[in-house]
């Protein structure tokens, strides 16, 4: 079951559009998900220089995925991109326990800001297909995940490259979106 059917039957009025803002460190594989998702070709990938979106319209519901590159120069810019965020899915690279302590961080700053208080939150632990990935159940630990009481909030172990565990995220994305008046 692709994405687009789970968003068909989720629809609930007639243009009806959702804001999914994509995040996480550079490699962490943001745009490699998105790619997935949109089905589209994966093999050739350099990092995102500013922001990718896919809009997809089906029977008048709009999804639009926003990819913004995780590079640390480009990370103050993250917020530009909050106001009317429907669900935060926050990319984290499982194989880079080095990293950890920064994707931390810069989640913990995320949780923060007001723009996205209340809004369901979605982490893919991705790369667990890597030998080295830290399993989902420990990354959760790790962020301190427990502590999040102002939203709804997932971990799923993934892998963006074999797309192992990517619908059953986006599953729980769409039964837990929170659309905001407009």
């Amino acid at each position: 079951m692709g994405l687009l059917s789970i968003l068909r039957r989720l629809k609930q009025s007639p243009e009806q559009e959702v804001r999914l803002l994509l995040l996480g460190l550079d490699n962490a594989g943001k745009t490699t998900l998105l790619k997935q998702l949109a089905a589209e070709d994966i093999s050739h990938i350099t990092p995102t220089q500013g922001f990718n979106i896919k809009s997809v319209q089906s029977s008048g519901f709009k999804l639009n995925v926003w990819d913004i590159g995780g590079q640390r120069k480009i990370r103050p810019y993250w917020r530009n991109y909050f106001e009317n965020t429907d669900v935060l899915i926050y990319v984290i690279d499982s194989s880079d326990k080095k990293r950890l302590e920064e994707t931390s961080l810069e989640l913990a700053e995320l949780l923060e800001e007001e723009k996205l208080a209340a809004v369901p939150l979605l982490i893919f632990a991705n790369k667990q297909d890597l030998m080295t990935a830290t399993p989902a159940s420990e990354l959760a630990e790790c962020l301190n995940l427990h502590t999040i009481r102002d939203r709804m909030w997932q971990v799923q172990a993934c892998s963006a490259l074999t797309a192992e565990g990517v619908q059953d995220g986006m599953t729980w994305v769409c039964r837990n979106i929170s659309f905001r008046k407009k």
